[in-house]
């Protein structure tokens, strides 16, 4: 099995999610992330599904997603053609000397320090899946208390847009 990112673009109606979340559990894939949010359409929303799949079950989940009523536009996102990036909130312990090395490690993932407390700190940092794993192996040896990750979102590079033409169809069918 290997993961992949699906970029699906759906009307922002109530219930799409249950549907597009059903079909993945229906066909006993398990879904790794997901992030839902907003498009520059207020009509439209992006889901972000990163899932554990082999290629032919991948492209039959596909083609019936496509066939939900609301799903506008379907597209798998490879690692290097698209910008992908996690929200991570951390709380670790920090007391008297090591905060000092706990401040460096933060400095050193360009994350930043958002609540302080006099045994802990909370940080946030937003990158790539892979720096964010490396940030918490870096914070490990102080003790983390608490971890909060968003799912993934993804974009794909360059000047190309997945709603260029979503916006036609949900006219028509409107």
């Amino acid at each position: 099995m290997s993961r992949h990112t699906l970029s699906v673009l759906v009307e922002n109606k109530p219930g799409v999610l249950t549907r597009v979340a059903g079909l993945f559990a229906r066909r006993s894939f398990n879904i790794h992330s997901l992030a839902v949010g907003p498009t520059e359409h207020e009509e439209i929303s992006r889901i972000t599904v990163v899932v554990d799949v082999d290629e032919l079950p991948l492209e039959q989940v596909t083609k019936q997603l496509n066939k939900l009523i609301n799903v506008i536009k379907i597209v798998e996102l490879e690692d290097a053609a698209s910008v992908q990036r996690e929200l991570l909130l951390v709380k670790v312990r920090a007391e008297g000397a090591t905060r000092t090395q706990v401040l460096e490690v933060v400095d050193l993932f360009r994350a930043h320090v958002v609540d302080v407390v006099p045994d802990t700190v909370t940080i946030e940092a937003t990158g790539s899946p892979a720096k964010l794993t490396a940030l918490l192996a870096a914070l490990e040896p102080f003790g983390v208390r608490e971890i909060v990750q968003s799912g993934i979102v993804a974009i794909g590079r360059g000047s190309r847009s997945i709603t260029d033409r979503a916006l036609e169809r949900v006219s028509r069918s409107a």
